[in-house]
């Protein structure tokens, strides 16, 4: 976690971003023990009134995630049960989760970029080195090294 920390902190050269990354990976941490929930208690919930709350960043502390870069740190919302892998970037207005209650969600692969106003629903996997365009609409499984345009994503293979 702590390494996590360390790198996260590294790329992203926002402010806001740093403070919301700083945030989650130190209620990941405490998150790990029911002895630390119990005793950190206060900060876990000072995280979902300041993050959540007034941020619009629901970034779960039980969510899989990797090295992350974040671009705004705000209206981000990714359901729990996401797995995201490393060297991703988020960017504003972005939500990743479910179509239907208790519906699979979304496994997202590493070096992936999504673009702002994106909506990644359903139980698709999204490969490795793929890029979402701005205001895509995914729906359905990406491969790797792909590019996704439009509403409703469409598949584009780099070459």
């Amino acid at each position: 976690m702590l390494n996590y920390l360390f790198q996260d902190i590294s790329i992203n050269r926002n402010n806001k971003a740093r403070f919301v990354l700083l945030w989650f990976r130190l209620t990941q941490l405490i998150a790990k023990r029911k002895l630390s929930k119990v005793l950190f208690l206060p900060i876990l919930l000072l995280y979902r009134v300041v993050i959540e709350w007034f941020m619009g960043t629901e970034l779960n502390w039980n969510l899989k995630i990797g090295k992350l870069r974040l671009y705004h740190g705000q209206s981000l919302i990714i359901n729990p049960n996401v797995i995201i892998g490393e060297n991703c970037t988020l960017r504003c207005n972005t939500v990743i989760g479910n179509k239907i209650d208790d519906g699979g969600v979304p496994m997202i692969g590493n070096n992936v970029n999504i673009g702002a106003n994106v909506v990644i629903i359903g139980d698709i996997k999204i490969g490795n080195n793929v890029t979402i365009g701005a205001g895509s609409v995914v729906t359905k499984s990406v491969p790797d090294n792909a590019l996704v345009i439009g509403n409703p994503g469409r598949i584009k293979i780099a070459k």
